[in-house]
């Protein structure tokens, strides 16, 4: 038995089934930092750092004439989120009912997913996990009154880099905000901002929940490195007569390799 503790649940099969089931449909959009940085993993809850590949002296050796070094490393950080479920809607699960109540695990996925994104595009100092937007060496790209010009900002990303050896193809994080703002504007003539967007990155624009206004960065690869321990799962803490106390968990590291790969736009 695992560190989840599933086998101890008063879930039969079909219910975990039900349970992970959802799961899958409710996170992957809001997944959004996975979906713009390389994913590497997952290694298993044991994995515990990330190699840095660097090392730093020892101040001294057991032994005279014996020089030492430690490596360096990144402790993986592991998020949680806490959700209950009411056994009767387990109950109903059983006997067939595609209704059942599972608000709680939608609510606990959307924040465990924005806590990601928060981590790898804005950082975690407390954890040692420095963002996208805070290594980035470019200046924000400043945003303008009228969507029309949003084009002109992005291709200004994309040129600034370009002119630092940043090849492409390069995708577009928005905040749910300014994604709404995005998709609903047509621009003059009729065509869709949406559109002229993608031509311009060819690459993708993702609905980034957590993210503060947007980032261009380049998907060439090598540059932004996410590293799974665990992937994220469904554990099981304890019940009462009413209600399964569950929670979503997940081990990662983040980590940027090429700060001037990305530029934000305020």
């Amino acid at each position: 038995m695992n560190h989840l503790l599933r086998g101890l649940a008063p879930i039969s099969a079909s219910g975990w089934d039900a349970l992970d089931d959802e799961a899958k449909q409710r996170l992957p959009a809001a997944l959004a930092a996975r979906k713009l940085v390389e994913f590497a993993g997952p290694h298993g809850w044991s994995h515990s750092a990330t190699n840095l590949g660097r090392s730093k002296a020892v101040a001294a050796a057991p032994v005279d004439g014996v020089a030492a070094r430690a490596r360096t490393v990144l402790p993986l950080v592991e998020l949680r989120s806490d959700f209950e479920v009411a056994r009767d809607e387990l109950t109903d699960s059983e006997r067939g009912a595609l209704d059942i109540d599972l608000s709680g695990l939608d609510a606990a996925a959307r924040r465990i997913a924005i806590a990601e994104n928060i981590a790898v595009f804005h950082g975690w100092e407390q954890a040692g996990i420095v963002g996208i937007v805070e290594s980035s060496p470019h200046a924000a790209i400043p945003r303008e009154s009228d969507l029309d010009h949003y084009p002109r900002r992005v291709a200004k990303a994309v040129e600034t880099l370009l002119s630092n050896g940043i090849d492409g193809p390069y995708g577009l994080a928005l905040s749910p905000e300014e994604y709404t703002s995005v998709i609903e504007t047509t621009e003059h003539g009729g065509y869709p901002l949406f559109d002229h967007l993608r031509k311009i990155l060819d690459g993708p624009i993702v609905w980034a929940p957590g993210v503060r206004g947007a980032v261009v960065l380049s998907l060439r690869g090598g540059d932004f490195l996410f590293e799974s321990g665990q992937d994220l799962s469904i554990g099981y803490d304890h019940h009462d007569a009413a209600t399964v106390h569950l929670y979503f968990e997940e081990s990662f590291s983040f980590r940027v390799a090429t700060p001037e790969a990305a530029v934000p736009l305020h």
